[in-house]
Protein backbone atom coordinates (compact mmCIF):
# COMPACT_ATOMS: atom_id res chain seq x y z
CA UNK A 1 0.00 0.00 0.00
CA UNK A 2 3.13 2.34 0.67
CA UNK A 3 4.62 1.94 -2.62
CA UNK A 4 1.10 2.26 -4.19
CA UNK A 5 0.68 5.40 -2.57
CA UNK A 6 3.93 6.76 -3.15
CA UNK A 7 3.36 6.80 -7.21
CA UNK A 8 -0.04 7.67 -6.61
CA UNK A 9 0.41 11.01 -5.00
CA UNK A 10 2.67 12.53 -7.33
CA UNK A 11 0.04 12.66 -10.25
CA UNK A 12 -3.28 13.45 -8.01
CA UNK A 13 -1.34 16.47 -6.32
CA UNK A 14 -0.70 17.76 -9.58
CA UNK A 15 -4.10 17.07 -11.00
CA UNK A 16 -5.28 18.97 -7.93
CA UNK A 17 -3.01 22.21 -8.25
CA UNK A 18 -3.79 22.62 -11.96
CA UNK A 19 -7.66 22.00 -11.17
CA UNK A 20 -7.04 24.63 -8.08
CA UNK A 21 -5.12 27.24 -10.54
CA UNK A 22 -8.27 26.82 -13.49
CA UNK A 23 -10.75 27.43 -11.22
CA UNK A 24 -8.86 30.72 -9.30
CA UNK A 25 -8.20 31.83 -12.87
CA UNK A 26 -11.69 31.41 -14.24
CA UNK A 27 -13.07 33.60 -11.35
CA UNK A 28 -10.54 36.19 -10.90
CA UNK A 29 -10.86 37.41 -14.85
CA UNK A 30 -14.36 36.62 -15.08
CA UNK A 31 -13.73 33.84 -17.64
CA UNK A 32 -17.87 33.68 -19.84
CA UNK A 33 -18.59 30.16 -19.42
CA UNK A 34 -19.33 29.53 -23.25
CA UNK A 35 -15.73 30.60 -23.21
CA UNK A 36 -13.63 28.47 -20.88
CA UNK A 37 -15.81 26.94 -17.94
CA UNK A 38 -14.47 26.42 -14.45
CA UNK A 39 -13.97 23.12 -12.74
CA UNK A 40 -16.79 23.60 -10.82
CA UNK A 41 -19.38 24.21 -14.06
CA UNK A 42 -18.44 20.93 -15.41
CA UNK A 43 -18.75 19.07 -12.55
CA UNK A 44 -22.05 20.45 -11.85
CA UNK A 45 -23.28 20.16 -15.54
CA UNK A 46 -22.02 16.39 -15.15
CA UNK A 47 -23.77 16.08 -12.02
CA UNK A 48 -27.18 17.16 -13.85
CA UNK A 49 -26.68 15.72 -17.08
CA UNK A 50 -25.47 11.72 -15.92
CA UNK A 51 -28.74 10.42 -16.68
CA UNK A 52 -28.94 11.35 -20.40
CA UNK A 53 -25.34 10.92 -20.35
CA UNK A 54 -24.75 7.16 -19.39
CA UNK A 55 -26.63 6.35 -23.02
CA UNK A 56 -23.85 7.77 -24.88
CA UNK A 57 -21.12 6.47 -22.34
CA UNK A 58 -22.23 2.85 -22.46
CA UNK A 59 -22.60 2.87 -26.62
CA UNK A 60 -19.03 4.60 -26.42
CA UNK A 61 -17.80 1.77 -24.73
CA UNK A 62 -19.18 -0.73 -26.12
CA UNK A 63 -17.80 0.08 -29.87
CA UNK A 64 -14.58 0.55 -27.89
CA UNK A 65 -14.14 -2.75 -26.32
CA UNK A 66 -15.73 -4.19 -29.94
CA UNK A 67 -12.98 -2.02 -31.93
CA UNK A 68 -10.22 -3.00 -29.30
CA UNK A 69 -10.67 -6.43 -29.01
CA UNK A 70 -10.85 -6.88 -33.31
CA UNK A 71 -7.57 -4.42 -33.55
CA UNK A 72 -5.77 -6.46 -30.96
CA UNK A 73 -5.88 -9.83 -32.87
CA UNK A 74 -5.26 -8.14 -35.89
CA UNK A 75 -2.23 -6.90 -34.92
CA UNK A 76 -1.12 -10.10 -33.17
CA UNK A 77 -2.09 -12.19 -36.22
CA UNK A 78 -0.12 -9.69 -38.72
CA UNK A 79 2.98 -9.54 -36.48
CA UNK A 80 2.99 -13.36 -36.15
CA UNK A 81 2.77 -13.99 -39.91
CA UNK A 82 5.60 -11.51 -40.45
CA UNK A 83 7.54 -13.05 -37.99
CA UNK A 84 7.39 -16.46 -39.25
CA UNK A 85 7.85 -15.31 -43.03
CA UNK A 86 10.66 -12.53 -43.11
CA UNK A 87 10.17 -12.05 -46.77
CA UNK A 88 6.50 -11.01 -46.55
CA UNK A 89 8.04 -8.72 -43.68
CA UNK A 90 10.43 -6.79 -45.96
CA UNK A 91 7.37 -6.49 -48.42
CA UNK A 92 4.57 -5.66 -46.32
CA UNK A 93 6.22 -3.70 -43.21
CA UNK A 94 6.52 -0.43 -45.25
CA UNK A 95 2.68 -0.99 -46.50
CA UNK A 96 1.97 -1.23 -42.79
CA UNK A 97 4.19 2.71 -42.05
CA UNK A 98 2.05 4.29 -45.11
CA UNK A 99 -1.40 2.93 -42.89
CA UNK A 100 -0.20 4.84 -40.91
CA UNK A 101 0.21 8.25 -42.70
CA UNK A 102 -3.29 8.58 -43.59
CA UNK A 103 -5.16 10.65 -41.20
CA UNK A 104 -8.12 8.52 -39.51
CA UNK A 105 -10.36 11.93 -39.69
CA UNK A 106 -9.67 11.67 -43.72
CA UNK A 107 -10.77 8.14 -44.07
CA UNK A 108 -13.56 7.68 -41.95
CA UNK A 109 -15.84 9.22 -44.09
CA UNK A 110 -14.69 7.15 -47.21
CA UNK A 111 -15.69 3.86 -45.24
CA UNK A 112 -18.97 5.50 -44.33
CA UNK A 113 -19.42 5.97 -48.55
CA UNK A 114 -18.20 2.23 -49.02
CA UNK A 115 -19.67 0.54 -45.90
CA UNK A 116 -22.64 2.88 -45.22
CA UNK A 117 -23.57 4.33 -41.20
CA UNK A 118 -23.61 0.65 -39.51
CA UNK A 119 -21.24 -0.46 -37.12
CA UNK A 120 -18.99 -2.26 -39.67
CA UNK A 121 -17.25 1.17 -40.89
CA UNK A 122 -16.74 2.14 -37.37
CA UNK A 123 -14.89 -1.15 -36.44
CA UNK A 124 -12.51 -0.82 -39.19
CA UNK A 125 -11.44 3.14 -37.74
CA UNK A 126 -10.82 1.36 -34.68
CA UNK A 127 -9.17 -1.33 -35.92
CA UNK A 128 -6.83 0.86 -37.84
CA UNK A 129 -6.19 3.26 -35.19
CA UNK A 130 -5.17 -0.15 -33.01
CA UNK A 131 -3.69 -2.82 -35.02
CA UNK A 132 -0.50 -1.02 -35.38
CA UNK A 133 1.13 -0.24 -32.23
CA UNK A 134 0.24 -3.39 -31.34
CA UNK A 135 1.69 -5.59 -34.48
CA UNK A 136 4.89 -3.34 -34.29
CA UNK A 137 5.27 -3.99 -30.38
CA UNK A 138 4.89 -7.57 -30.97
CA UNK A 139 7.37 -7.81 -33.73
CA UNK A 140 9.98 -6.00 -32.19
CA UNK A 141 9.73 -8.27 -28.46
CA UNK A 142 9.86 -11.11 -31.04
CA UNK A 143 12.51 -10.11 -32.82
CA UNK A 144 14.14 -9.47 -29.28
CA UNK A 145 14.80 -12.94 -28.25
CA UNK A 146 17.82 -13.98 -26.80
CA UNK A 147 19.86 -15.22 -29.39
CA UNK A 148 22.26 -17.40 -26.79
CA UNK A 149 18.72 -19.16 -25.67
CA UNK A 150 17.98 -19.77 -29.26
CA UNK A 151 20.74 -21.70 -30.79
CA UNK A 152 20.58 -23.24 -27.72
CA UNK A 153 17.27 -24.80 -28.01
CA UNK A 154 18.03 -24.93 -31.36
CA UNK A 155 20.96 -26.96 -30.83
CA UNK A 156 18.61 -29.52 -28.68
CA UNK A 157 16.24 -30.28 -31.11
CA UNK A 158 13.70 -28.05 -30.42
CA UNK A 159 11.05 -28.03 -32.82
CA UNK A 160 9.86 -24.38 -33.68
CA UNK A 161 6.53 -25.02 -31.86
CA UNK A 162 8.51 -25.58 -29.08
CA UNK A 163 10.79 -22.40 -29.40
CA UNK A 164 7.94 -20.31 -30.29
CA UNK A 165 6.15 -21.10 -27.41
CA UNK A 166 8.67 -21.56 -24.50
CA UNK A 167 11.40 -19.16 -25.76
CA UNK A 168 10.25 -16.34 -27.96
CA UNK A 169 6.15 -15.91 -26.91
CA UNK A 170 7.54 -15.79 -22.97
CA UNK A 171 10.27 -13.25 -23.93
CA UNK A 172 8.07 -11.01 -26.11
CA UNK A 173 5.00 -10.76 -23.62
CA UNK A 174 6.47 -7.40 -21.88
CA UNK A 175 7.11 -5.54 -25.37
CA UNK A 176 3.34 -7.41 -26.75
CA UNK A 177 1.33 -5.50 -23.52
CA UNK A 178 3.30 -2.15 -24.12
CA UNK A 179 1.64 -2.37 -27.36
CA UNK A 180 -1.54 -3.54 -26.15
CA UNK A 181 -1.49 -0.61 -23.65
CA UNK A 182 -1.10 2.10 -26.60
CA UNK A 183 -3.96 0.32 -28.48
CA UNK A 184 -6.12 0.69 -25.37
CA UNK A 185 -5.58 4.12 -25.14
CA UNK A 186 -6.59 4.56 -28.93
CA UNK A 187 -9.30 2.86 -29.17
CA UNK A 188 -11.46 5.43 -26.96
CA UNK A 189 -9.94 8.19 -29.48
CA UNK A 190 -11.12 5.81 -32.79
CA UNK A 191 -14.51 5.53 -31.07
CA UNK A 192 -15.03 8.95 -30.53
CA UNK A 193 -13.71 9.93 -34.02
CA UNK A 194 -15.89 7.39 -35.61
CA UNK A 195 -18.44 8.65 -33.90
CA UNK A 196 -18.18 12.30 -35.09
CA UNK A 197 -18.29 10.71 -38.62
CA UNK A 198 -21.83 8.93 -38.30
CA UNK A 199 -24.13 7.78 -35.00
CA UNK A 200 -26.83 8.11 -33.45
CA UNK A 201 -25.29 7.82 -29.85
CA UNK A 202 -22.19 8.29 -28.19
CA UNK A 203 -20.04 10.66 -26.49
CA UNK A 204 -18.61 11.53 -30.21
CA UNK A 205 -22.71 11.94 -31.28
CA UNK A 206 -22.83 13.85 -27.80
CA UNK A 207 -19.96 16.44 -28.66
CA UNK A 208 -20.97 17.02 -32.02
CA UNK A 209 -24.26 18.16 -30.30
CA UNK A 210 -22.85 20.18 -27.79
CA UNK A 211 -20.61 22.18 -30.10
CA UNK A 212 -23.66 23.19 -32.47
CA UNK A 213 -24.93 24.70 -29.31
CA UNK A 214 -21.95 26.17 -28.32
CA UNK A 215 -22.33 24.43 -25.06
CA UNK A 216 -18.47 24.60 -23.85
CA UNK A 217 -19.16 22.94 -20.95
CA UNK A 218 -20.75 19.84 -22.12
CA UNK A 219 -17.35 19.90 -24.66
CA UNK A 220 -15.03 19.65 -21.17
CA UNK A 221 -17.84 16.71 -19.47
CA UNK A 222 -17.52 15.18 -23.17
CA UNK A 223 -13.25 15.13 -23.21
CA UNK A 224 -13.62 14.07 -19.07
CA UNK A 225 -15.28 10.94 -19.71
CA UNK A 226 -12.77 10.36 -22.58
CA UNK A 227 -9.81 10.56 -20.33
CA UNK A 228 -11.37 8.93 -17.54
CA UNK A 229 -12.27 5.16 -20.16
CA UNK A 230 -8.61 5.97 -21.85
CA UNK A 231 -6.91 5.85 -18.29
CA UNK A 232 -9.87 2.61 -17.51
CA UNK A 233 -8.45 0.87 -20.47
CA UNK A 234 -4.51 1.50 -19.81
CA UNK A 235 -5.19 0.05 -16.07
CA UNK A 236 -7.22 -2.91 -16.90
CA UNK A 237 -4.40 -3.83 -19.43
CA UNK A 238 -1.67 -2.96 -16.96
CA UNK A 239 -3.37 -5.32 -14.19
CA UNK A 240 -3.45 -7.65 -17.11
CA UNK A 241 -0.01 -7.68 -17.83
CA UNK A 242 0.86 -7.95 -13.69
CA UNK A 243 -1.19 -11.15 -13.28
CA UNK A 244 -0.07 -12.87 -16.67
CA UNK A 245 3.85 -11.29 -16.78
CA UNK A 246 4.92 -12.73 -13.15
CA UNK A 247 7.99 -13.15 -13.80
CA UNK A 248 8.85 -9.51 -15.25
CA UNK A 249 9.15 -7.60 -11.23
CA UNK A 250 11.18 -10.72 -10.42
CA UNK A 251 14.05 -10.16 -12.93
CA UNK A 252 13.95 -6.50 -12.89
CA UNK A 253 14.56 -6.63 -8.87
Amino acid sequence: MRRWWSHVWPPFVAVLFFLTVWQLCTSLFHIEQWILPSPADIAKQTADGAGDLWGHVWATVRLTLEGFIIGTVVGLIIALILHMIPFLKSALYPLLILSQNIPTIALAPLLMIWFGFGLLPKLIVITLVCFFPVAVATMGGLKQTDRMMLNYMRMIGASKRQIFTKLELPHALPSIFSGIKIAATYSVMGAVIAEWIGADKGIGYYMMLQKAGYRTDRMFVAIMIIVVLSLLMFGLIALLEKWLVRWKPKQEG
